[in-house]
């Protein structure tokens, strides 16, 4: 079973096609959602009135906006100020110090990216190994380039909640020789459409636009696969996300009549 989304070509846009699709199932909730975004760095910050419009529902309702959720999977104001690699070491001294729940999880999906703990030796920055592949004219493989999230050593438990949702990220270089991209297909356990969808798909364009940009090639779409979607309604009314729709929608809409 699946539920396909039509591309689209920016995150706000898949975003709502995404949510009207599986609010429309029965029980508001649908297993392997497929999400494509033909531009995922289109129309992906706070001066689009549709994203704002989301945010501040969020942060309205107690919930970290739609920066704050993208920032967890990809810091991009880090990277913007100190470039690649410095960055990563920002991130690892300034950053993880303050935002650490524990020595298994702090709540950031860049950390395991680039900090993955082996049983020798020091830790994996899958990151920085994935740009250095891309740069390597000896990697002829366009298959190469795997980003775990999930940790079996540290996930696995008794907890009924929490933890980690996004789990796997596979990177695949497609187009001729001459001009190829770079495209991402990311795997969910679990997904919150309305709290964490827009900021996850903004995120990992940014984390995608990055790869490419350091790999030195383009960057292409970007793909989520939700093994398991929801429309989530733990801190707002039925009104209220309807309300949220209509005004996301209203705003795109005005964005794109004045294109």
């Amino acid at each position: 079973m699946y539920l396909p989304v039509p591309s689209q070509p920016d995150c706000i846009s898949a975003w709502l096609k995404a949510v009207r699709l599986v609010d429309a199932e029965t029980g508001h909730h649908a297993h392997n959602v497929i999400i494509d975004v033909e531009d995922p760095t289109a129309r992906a910050s706070m001066s689009d009135p549709a994203v704002a419009a989301v945010s501040q529902f969020l942060a309205d309702h107690d919930k970290k906006p739609v920066e704050t959720v993208a920032n967890t999977i990809f810091p991009a104001g880090l990277y913007t100020r100190y470039g690649a690699p410095a960055f990563f070491d920002r991130f690892r001294e300034d950053v993880l110090p303050k935002v650490r729940r524990s020595e298994d999880w702090s709540g950031y999906y860049f950390e395991r990216m680039m900090h993955l703990p082996q049983v020798e030796g020091d830790p994996i920055n899958q990151l920085w190994e994935i740009v250095g592949r891309l740069r390597n004219p000896n990697v002829r493989a366009l298959n190469k380039f795997e980003l775990s999230i999930f940790d079996a050593a540290r996930d696995v438990n008794d907890s009924p909640y929490g933890g980690q949702c996004l789990s796997f990220a596979s990177l695949k270089l497609v187009g001729k020789p001459d001009a190829r991209r770079l495209t991402m297909t990311a795997f969910y356990r679990n997904h919150f459409y309305i709290e964490k969808l827009l900021g996850n798909l903004i995120g990992l364009g940014r984390l995608l636009k990055f790869l490419a940009v350091e790999g030195r090639v383009e960057m292409g779409s970007l793909t989520i696969v939700s093994t398991h979607a929801e429309i989530d309604m733990a801190k707002w009314t039925r009104d209220d996300f309807l309300e949220l729709v209509r005004t996301a929608d209203q705003a795109n809409a005005e964005v794109l009549a004045a294109v």
